[in-house]
């Protein structure tokens, strides 16, 4: 009966402790651990930063038209707000005279991908193909390095986030999604940011949307009237000694 008691007690702390790796491995596995880099289960891309200041940065993509550029330009340059814009190669390759200008207006420029596929079914090298060609039709262009890419659809696995990094770049994602490509009316657009905006965030919006160009004075004048200031994306995140928590918000190390 004793050797019975002893080996139920041995059994139950075997699996306590069995239960206390299991948890501390999970805690490990979804914590600021997993982090884009290093020995994680998961690479990430920047989401968001953790800031405490109002700083938050807005972005476009642009794969297809021209058609609302100019406005938003315009709007940006009448708020005196620098952003981030993301380009496709075939787009740069088709309109380099607005590279030019967005470069020129002192905007910043990050790789959208040379072909804008689901880059996660690529291989490392097809990736690194599409890292090269995309920002080197950007560079030829402006003669400026590109740092920052965002990957199309959003879409990304651990093996485009880490070769993206070898290459040199920060995978950029959003936190505020103003669904500007549903063709969604300025006023809904101008709502989504403005409600969703907190500090550190990263507004994603595209150049060719119907009606994004009418949404962004609004955006712009908003946020900043409510204290925001607003940088391009190379300005917002920490370019070292960072991780990035499980939600994709990067954090600088304690």
């Amino acid at each position: 009966m004793a050797v019975t008691v002893r080996l139920k007690n041995i059994l139950a702390c075997l699996l306590c402790a069995l239960t206390i790796t299991a948890l501390s491995v999970g805690a490990h596995y979804t914590s600021a651990y997993a982090v884009w880099f290093g020995n994680t289960p998961r690479a990430l891309p920047i989401y968001s930063v953790g800031r405490e200041d109002k700083t938050i940065s807005i972005s476009f993509d642009c794969a297809w038209g021209t058609d609302y550029t100019d406005k938003i330009l315009e709007a940006l340059r009448v708020s005196d707000v620098k952003a981030t814009w993301f380009m496709v190669e075939f787009w740069s390759e088709k309109y380099p005279e607005y590279v030019k200008k967005i470069d020129a207006a002192g905007h910043e420029i990050g790789t959208h991908s040379a072909t804008h596929s689901y880059m996660s079914k690529q291989n490392a090298e097809e990736i690194r193909l599409e890292l090269k060609t995309s920002s080197q039709a950007i560079s030829d262009i402006t003669g400026k390095k590109v740092e920052l890419f965002r990957p199309p659809y959003g879409d990304y696995n651990d093996r485009l986030i880490k070769t993206a990094s070898e290459e040199g770049f920060y995978c950029i994602q959003w936190d505020v999604d103003s669904l500007d490509w549903r063709d969604l009316s300025a006023t809904d657009i101008a709502m989504r940011v403005i409600n969703g905006a907190k500090n550190g965030s990263i507004i994603l919006m595209h150049n060719n949307g119907l009606h994004t160009a009418e949404a962004v004075p609004i955006i712009l004048e908003t946020l900043k009237n409510k204290g925001y200031t607003f940088v391009p994306i190379g300005e917002l995140i920490y370019r070292e000694n960072y991780s990035i928590d499980v939600t994709g918000r990067q954090q600088p190390a304690n």
